[in-house]
């Protein structure tokens, strides 16, 4: 019996370091940290603007923009250019095949045929009783007679020729050409297709003369006068120059107002309509510097896809100088288009993340591009 008691113990703990020898074997790689796939990230720094001026968000677009329509119904049968195309001042663009016009223009005609006609009966009845009341061998009253109906039939053929003349101009709009020379930015319907009165089209602009087309709130508007220079900022293109502004609207829609700002000649060339533009238009009389601010009245600009937002707190991702995400609590202020201004917590020399090809935590290692 005290032999069973003794050995017990001792076969339980050579188990024991049996099964944990087994555990050891089986994890060789316990111990060594797992290493995270790099996320390749595209960095970008805030847009910065004086902040004592209007801010706006804008597009390019041609001051000369038109909608190539007709006022026919009918068919399409050929249309002579495509997007992209360059066009030149009457150059034929669309041709529009319409039986209604055919058939107006038919019926004036034999309209015009029959009213001559009579016209050339009347004018000989009033001459031959013009004769014989000369002679005294017709009465006044047939004088008058025939010289009413000889004005009747000069004004039924007035009137077929005045509708000969409408179908004349009808048929210019089956013959649709180009207002102004330009390129072609738009084809709205094939060949084929049923053309309907004011139905557009093409689109024809007038590139080489383009002008920012903004948006002002309502409290800012104001504040803005005709002649005012306003600093622009392309977005896609990273270029920046200074326009003026050229028109102001008087009505609202949705308590916004359009203005219009010209653009220097040689910038033109690197601009294309529909670009999104960043607009600041200086006051006349700027505020002083405000003392303390690195910025020196200098507002921060980022992109809102580039923001995130956890419970009540808006953040933005950052770099760190381990070459790891890193996350980054800031205050926003006014938001303009797609942009929002950074209030504190993000500086205009401090690079962020715009776009990551994966998801991003605290401590993820980034690649820029």
């Amino acid at each position: 019996m005290k032999h069973k008691n003794i050995l017990f113990p001792t076969v339980l703990i050579a188990g024991i370091l049996s099964l944990a020898g087994c555990s050891g074997a089986s994890n060789p790689g316990r111990g060594e940290e797992k290493k995270e796939t790099p996320v390749n990230v595209v960095t970008a720094k805030p847009s910065q603007v004086h902040s004592d001026g209007t801010i706006a968000s804008g597009q390019v677009e041609a001051v000369n923009s038109a909608s190539i329509s007709t006022r026919l119904m009918g068919t399409i049968t050929k249309v002579h250019v495509k997007v992209g195309d360059k066009v030149r001042q009457g150059q034929l663009l669309v041709t529009i095949s319409s039986d209604d016009i055919a058939a107006k223009k038919a019926q004036a005609d034999a309209l015009i045929t029959g009213a001559q006609a009579d016209l050339d009966n009347a004018r000989k009845d009033y001459d031959r009783y013009n004769a014989l009341y000369n002679k005294q061998s017709a009465t006044a009253s047939e004088l008058d007679n025939a010289t009413l109906r000889l004005r009747a039939a000069g004004s039924r053929l007035e009137g077929a020729q005045q509708m000969r003349r409408e179908v004349d101009a009808s048929s210019a709009y089956a013959r649709l050409m180009a207002p102004f020379t330009g390129v072609v930015t738009q084809k709205l319907a094939d060949e084929g297709s049923l053309a309907a009165p004011g139905m557009p089209i093409l689109t024809v602009e007038q590139n080489n003369v383009l002008q920012v087309n903004a948006t002002v709130a309502e409290s800012d508007i104001s504040r803005i006068r005709t002649g005012d220079k306003a600093e622009l900022e392309v977005r896609s293109g990273d270029l920046r120059t200074t326009g003026t502004v050229t028109q102001i609207s008087v009505s609202s829609l949705g308590g916004q107002y359009q203005i219009k700002i010209g653009l220097p000649q040689d910038i033109q060339k690197n601009l294309y309509a529909g670009m999104y533009v960043n607009v600041f238009i200086l006051e006349k009389t700027p505020l002083p510097p405000q003392k303390g601010s690195p910025l020196q009245n200098i507002a921060v600009f980022v992109p809102v896809s580039a923001l995130v937002e956890r419970d009540q707190l808006t953040g933005i991702y950052t770099v760190s100088n381990m070459h790891t995400a890193l996350l980054r609590w800031i205050r926003t202020g006014k938001k303009v288009g797609d942009q929002v201004e950074v209030l504190s917590g993000l500086n205009a020399d401090e690079p962020f993340i715009a776009s990551a090809s994966g998801k991003l935590y605290n401590g993820i290692p980034v690649i820029e591009k």
